[in-house]
């Protein structure tokens, strides 16, 4: 059972206390990422968070990557398109420790201009790492052209000329407007009691930030089609068309269309693909969330010389959902699948506080499993074909395929013969 507690200027406490475990894991989550940078700022949610880590007024660098890991502890931080969560796990009996340094990091990091310079050089070489990655590289490329004009389309890191133009002064702005306390959520689960957490917690309600920015709602996504060189021995690929929002009153159904189609190991698509015709290793789709739309996407690696089969698996297995759904049997299978993952991933401190901090910071409220799969109960055949009726249509699909310069492929033929 989890609690919450607001503090007078607005940021929010959510606890759930585990007697049974000796771990406690802590979150501070914060409700900006790239999707709110502006022209000048890209990348500067991911640097921030990066900076957090290079000394405080109270400890350097090296003292604050010592601090936990000396009790056996863990800290660590990551960046999306729409928050940023710093984090750590310790012990129960060192719980005070980690709200010391993560509350240091916080408050009092210094942002000095040697370290920030040195810092971009590590970000700089994080992006030339990435794009040496084209498994990884090609789905940040497909959320550039989809949301092209859109925030939402930017990469998370940023580009090498804007990482040059960050300043301190830059990112003081960056968090007097956007580390705000109503965006601000601190997630604690573990051996712990509320009130003690509270206690401890208290100096986040002391410091006053104005938000000024708001994002533009319900981005458009464009379609496309296209074909990228890059020196390889695989052709990667993604079809895809945009999905949900986080809040859609459809969204559920849009988690069995996923997982049914490429969920896992019994996934349509991985055993048509992997198993019955050898075509490639790796093949899974995704639905990524945000507060006002989605992407759903099916990514897949093969030799050059099989795209365009994959290309034509991938389309004839959504057009087969669409036309034909799913039966009971399927369906039954698929809720279960959802609900053991569900359960599953909830066996550790860490991913019980993600729970609690993500949708809190989302939703305004969280979201307890039990009221997911009472919604997931509620899905049914019928709904699985309405929702494929509505997203999966021939001029919303965008393909892209990224690997050797010399592949030619006639994309468009592809598509017309699939929908003919």
């Amino acid at each position: 059972m989890h609690r919450k507690h607001v503090l007078p200027n607005g940021v929010r406490i959510i606890t759930e206390e585990i007697d049974y475990v000796r771990s406690v894991a802590i979150g501070i989550w914060v409700g900006t990422g790239s999707r709110n940078e502006t022209e000048g700022y890209e990348g500067i949610s991911h640097f921030i968070e990066h900076m957090f880590f290079k000394g405080t007024v109270k400890r350097s660098a090296r003292q604050l990557a010592e601090s936990l890991e000396a009790v056996g502890g863990q800290i660590n931080a990551f960046t999306t398109k729409e928050l940023t969560c710093y984090y750590a796990k310790v012990l129960d009996e060192d719980i005070s420790l980690a709200i010391d340094v993560l509350s240091d990091m916080f408050f009092n990091s210094l942002f000095d201009p040697k370290e920030m310079d040195k810092e971009k050089n590590v970000v700089i070489e994080e992006i030339k790492m990435y794009q040496d990655s084209p498994d990884e590289l090609i789905h940040d490329l497909f959320s550039q052209y989809v949301w092209h004009k859109d925030p939402l389309g930017k990469p998370i890191l940023g580009i090498e000329e804007t990482i040059h133009g960050l300043s301190s002064e830059k990112v003081r702005h960056y968090l007097e407007t956007h580390y705000t306390p109503d965006q601000v959520v601190i997630a604690v689960a573990g051996k712990i009691k509320h009130e003690d957490i509270i206690r401890q917690l208290a100096m986040f309600g002391d410091f006053q930030r104005q938000r000024t920015d708001s994002i533009k709602e319900n981005p458009q996504g464009t379609t496309f089609r296209k074909t990228m060189g890059k020196d390889t021995e695989q052709m990667h690929l993604i079809v895809g068309v945009p999905g949900l929002g986080q809040d859609h009153e459809d969204i559920y159904v849009m988690h069995v269309i996923n997982s049914i189609l490429g969920g896992g190991l019994s996934s349509r698509l991985f055993q048509e693909i992997r198993e019955q015709r050898g075509l490639a290793y790796s093949v899974y789709s995704y639905h990524s969330t945000y507060a006002d739309t989605g992407l759903f996407a099916v990514y897949a690696g093969t030799s050059p010389g099989n795209t365009d089969e994959v290309i034509k698996c991938i389309l004839d297995e959504l057009n087969k959902l669409k036309r034909e759904g799913l039966t009971e049997e399927e369906l039954m299978k698929t809720k279960a699948q959802i609900k053991g993952n569900l359960y599953l991933g909830l066996e550790s401190v860490s991913s019980r506080m993600s729970r609690l901090g993500k949708t809190e910071l989302s939703f305004g409220e969280v979201k307890t499993p039990e009221e997911a799969v009472e919604k997931l109960e509620k899905v049914t055949t019928a709904d699985i074909t309405r929702v494929m009726e509505r997203l999966w249509q021939k001029d919303k699909i965008s393909i892209l395929t990224l690997g050797q310069k010399d592949y030619h492929s006639d994309i468009e033929k592809l598509v017309d013969e699939a929908f003919a």
